[in-house]
């Protein structure tokens, strides 16, 4: 199932087991900040960025060795390096993903970030390494930046993908067929939003974390949330701009989101977590969230 009937999704997504696959990674990967700058091609729609002068590569690539060290204690997580001639490639997530036995390629909105599917290490590592097949998407035309735009429950099969510049509808169907998922349920994108993941994440399989402003209709947050229940957390615009719903369940007991992103929540939100079985981990990443991603954007997931 494809749809943008919240009802219909709903009511099919509650009859779907936790059986699909495991609900966290097994591990994940990492691209340096090498070049780390502002992409004015990404700035032209991710209201997120900062000017350039608010850049600052050193302090970036600093708090980018520690997030692999911190990751790692988690699980495996490696690191390739990164391009000067692609500022943006430390968000690996939205050019690459995988389903098990197969590397998922996505198609990019803008040039700057395109040259990333094109990465033969990255490639080869996937196939000549662990026997990965492939499923490329980055020659069609249509824009779909993988879990970026989908947020995905992997122990239940189920999508939630925001339309915008960086995904259409089209593509949306692309992605929904590469990963095999049960049911993807369509949306738009609140103006100025440009990614789903930055407005929802969906934490191994039980848990919900919300930003309704981010959608443009609220019927959307509202049946996530009853999917979620009693274990959705509705964010609000502070804490979606400090990046709160840019978070990720790296196993079944911890959450991790950027440092600025735990302080932000709010008291009774951590109390959510923590009544949903997570740990908060967190992760100083204010240079690098000038690039208008976060923590769970840098991420990408090896299952």
């Amino acid at each position: 199932m494809i749809t943008r009937d919240t009802d219909a999704f709903l009511a099919f997504a509650r009859g779907c087991a936790p059986d699909f696959g495991p609900a966290t990674a097994k591990a994940a990967f990492l691209v340096a900040p090498d070049g780390f700058a502002r992409a004015e091609q990404s700035a032209g729609d991710n209201r997120y960025m900062a000017d350039a002068a608010a850049f600052d590569a050193a302090r970036a690539s600093a708090e980018h060795r520690e997030l692999q060290r911190a990751l790692s204690r988690s699980l495996p997580t490696i690191c390739f390096p990164g391009d000067p001639e692609a500022p943006d490639a430390l968000f690996p997530n939205n050019v690459f993903a995988t389903v098990p036995g197969r590397l998922i390629v996505g198609r990019m909105r803008h040039p700057v970030r395109q040259r990333e599917a094109a990465r033969s290490d990255i490639r080869a590592w996937f196939a000549d390494v662990l026997g990965y097949a492939q499923t490329d998407l980055s020659q069609q035309p249509h824009p779909c930046e993988l879990t970026g735009a989908l947020v995905i429950d992997r122990a239940r099969g189920l999508g939630f993908c925001g339309l915008s510049e960086r995904c259409d509808e089209a593509g949306a169907r692309l992605m929904h067929e590469a990963f095999g998922l049960r049911a993807t349920l369509l949306f738009d994108l609140a103006p100025g939003e440009y990614h789903t993941n930055v407005v929802l994440a969906v934490l191994a399989g039980r848990t919900a974390l919300i930003c309704a402003d981010g959608m443009a209709d609220a019927a959307v947050a509202d049946a996530v949330a009853a999917l979620y229940a009693p274990h959705a957390v509705l964010l609000t615009e502070a804490e979606r701009a400090a990046f709160a719903g840019n978070a990720i369940a790296l196993s079944g007991h911890e959450v991790w989101m950027s440092a600025v992103a735990a302080n932000a929540l709010e008291p009774a939100h951590r109390l959510a977590l923590r009544e949903a079985g997570f740990a908060l981990r967190s992760a100083d990443l204010a240079a690098i969230e000038s690039a208008g991603g976060s923590l769970r954007c840098c991420v990408a997931e090896l299952f």
